[in-house]
């Protein structure tokens, strides 16, 4: 079964990067960018997961962050995320995820989103639901943003981009409880999914980084889009609420 496979290579990736890091040396980090990480540790659980992937699904094509598209023609297309969250790792910090989606015929049916550090194994598959650790999870039910927490990134930032979501950081922050930040675009999805943060924005994300943590919120009741409202996301940056609170915060991101 798909759940009980993706569940088990998610765990063992997070494994490796649990183990990785008791001996993991800051020397050891390359430079995609001035603040964009990658560690042999990035790759190692990348070839395993692929390895994992192709042993039992040779037909699949592989979408992965570190290695790239394995094309082989096929309708499914697994797309991974060794570490999501990379800066947190070398850090140690523990907002840093493994993630794991399955799409067919171009529309995701399963996800998980693994931390490790914190052993929050979340899994969605299409018209069943999302769970947490087993149990099943949902968005939240506030209603205005002035109740809510919310969480973003600046991907952009690291990527040199002109747009670079400080004003709109500013302007949502006075409009919120308050906003949280924990460095892996799939952790914040799930905690969306899971009732734990009202709503999430970002942009110049990739693939990789949001594909199982969308469906999770999807499962979970919540809503998806990119800033104009449509489905061009993450290409045209994506938001995820509990859907209450949706319309509130595309207002506020309606000149982004």
């Amino acid at each position: 079964m798909i759940d009980t496979f993706m569940k088990r290579i998610a765990r063992a990736a997070g494994d490796i990067c649990i183990q990785e890091s008791l001996t993991f040396e800051t020397d050891d980090v390359e430079y995609k960018g001035v603040t964009d990480l990658v560690t042999p540790v990035d790759r190692k659980v990348e070839d395993y997961l692929r390895d994992e992937i192709t042993r039992h699904y040779p037909e699949h094509t592989i979408i992965g962050e570190e290695r790239g598209t394995s094309q082989t023609g096929s309708d499914s297309c697994w797309i991974i995320d060794p570490i999501d969250g990379t800066t947190s790792y070398v850090h140690g910090l523990p907002g840093y995820t493994v993630s794991i989606a399955l799409q067919q015929g171009g529309e995701l049916v399963a996800g998980s989103v693994y931390a490790p550090v914190l052993n929050q194994m979340f899994f969605a598959e299409k018209g069943k639901g999302a769970t947490v650790n087993g149990n099943p999870i949902a968005v939240s039910r506030r209603q205005t943003l002035i109740q809510s927490v919310l969480t973003t990134g600046f991907a952009c930032i690291r990527d040199g981009q002109e747009k670079n979501n400080l004003e709109a950081f500013n302007r949502i922050m006075l409009r919120v409880r308050d906003i949280r930040r924990h460095g892996s675009a799939a952790l914040d999805l799930a905690w969306v999914a899971a009732g734990k943060m009202d709503g999430y924005w970002e942009r110049c994300l990739n693939i990789y980084d949001v594909a199982a943590g969308v469906l999770l919120v999807r499962e979970a009741g919540g809503t998806v889009c990119d800033f104009s409202g449509g489905k061009e996301y993450p290409k045209n940056g994506i938001v995820a609420t509990n859907g209450l609170v949706h319309l509130e915060l595309m207002e506020l991101l309606a000149n982004e």
